[in-house]
């Protein structure tokens, strides 16, 4: 997932609750939403003609099966756009994406700040009746109380994918990218503010969501020196397939992208390391101004159907945040501990949170090890 410009976010925000302080005529002001507001936007006005569906989604993370099934059922046409991380999406919404798409996937710490942004449209829960088929842990969750602007789309871990080399056996720590002496070979860092910087205060014992600026430096500087040793920063997408072609040794990536990984070179390996990590939610949302808006909810019902989110897991590899779809998860995915991280485990991993003002923190220490 990402490049990252959090700082950008921050500024946004603040320009915003400025503007909406200050004098407006009264036709500007009668168009212009606050920033904070919690108000849902006004949707532009519904297109004419066949019905169509714009969705703004990661790389391979959609079955296109499940695509030619809506537009089948509802004799719809859908159009894909694609990103890698979530900055970057946020940064095409705030061009004026929120009247180009329907539906997006933000990751769950982005959410509070499209949010305050007024990027998101509320969702009308009354068109989405298949979000009962949530699990607890999914339901009302701490960055959206009541789901009111989203819904879990996927779920999973962040950790390491490497090419298995004879005769040397692999420690299931990050110190086989973070400590120089246990260097597993050549590898790639995860293009992700929040998540690899997570990863690094998960290795120092650190919280992940900290906002103490000295923890913060001394993750930067230790992911600094991690940088000058390895070949650089990129999605995850990106370091699997370069494990894949033997480019690199190891990659940072998240665990769906690995599994399918493993799944085509028996000679590749993922693990989330012993300290362990970072954990993440994706989620099913629709841009304030989204052109077409029933649709949209139309859509997000359509993929919290029981079937239809066990068919989305079983081709991206990711878990499912749906209880109704498991009855019809692979059986031997659903016992896979990359897909599905056992109790322990779980213990280990922190789900990134918005962090608010001390996003800044974040933004500038990772500027620093960008721009060095």
């Amino acid at each position: 997932m990402r490049r990252s410009s959090v700082l950008l976010i921050v500024l946004a925000v603040f320009a915003l609750a400025l503007a909406a302080c200050g004098p407006k005529p009264a036709e500007q002001q009668a168009q212009a939403p606050a920033a904070s507001s919690a108000a849902t936007p006004a949707a532009a006005p519904a297109a004419s003609g066949p019905c169509q569906l714009n969705l703004f989604i990661w790389s391979e993370y959609i079955d296109p099966e499940i695509v030619k099934a809506f537009e089948q059922q509802n004799n719809c046409k859908v159009t894909i756009d694609l990103y890698e991380d979530n900055e970057s999406m946020m940064a095409k919404l705030q061009a004026g994406g929120t009247s180009q798409y329907d539906v997006v996937v933000p990751g769950n710490y982005m959410v509070p700040v499209m949010v305050k942004l007024g990027l998101l449209a509320e969702l009308r829960h009354e068109n989405i009746p298949n979000l009962a088929n949530l699990d607890d842990k999914f339901v009302s969750p701490a960055y959206d109380t009541g789901n009111k602007y989203s819904a879990a789309y996927q779920w999973g871990t962040i950790g390491i994918y490497l090419r298995k080399k004879p005769g040397k056996p692999v420690t299931p720590s990050w110190s086989i990218l973070f400590d120089k002496s246990k260097q597993y070979g050549s590898f790639l860092l995860m293009d992700s503010i929040r998540e690899m910087l997570g990863t690094v205060l998960r290795y120092q014992g650190k919280a992940v969501n900290t906002v103490n600026p000295e923890e913060l430096k001394a993750a930067a500087a230790l992911l600094l020196d991690a940088k000058k040793r390895s070949q650089g920063f990129e999605g995850g997408v990106g370091g699997k397939n370069k494990v894949l072609g033997k480019a690199i040794d190891a990659a940072v990536v998240y665990n769906g992208d690995a599994v399918r990984g493993m799944a085509d070179d028996k000679e590749t390996y993922f693990f989330v390391p012993d300290e362990g990590g970072v954990a993440w939610v994706d989620n099913l949302a629709v841009p304030a101004k989204a052109p077409h808006r029933d649709v949209a909810e139309k859509f997000i019902n359509f993929i919290l159907d029981a079937k239809i989110g066990a068919q989305l897991s079983n081709f991206n590899q990711y878990a499912t945040p749906n209880k109704a779809a498991k009855a019809f998860i692979n059986a031997d995915d659903l016992k896979n501990t990359a897909i599905y991280p056992p109790a322990d485990l779980m213990k280990k991993l922190e789900f990134v949170n918005d962090v608010g003002d001390a996003n800044k923190l974040y933004d500038e220490v990772w500027t620093q090890v960008k721009s060095k």
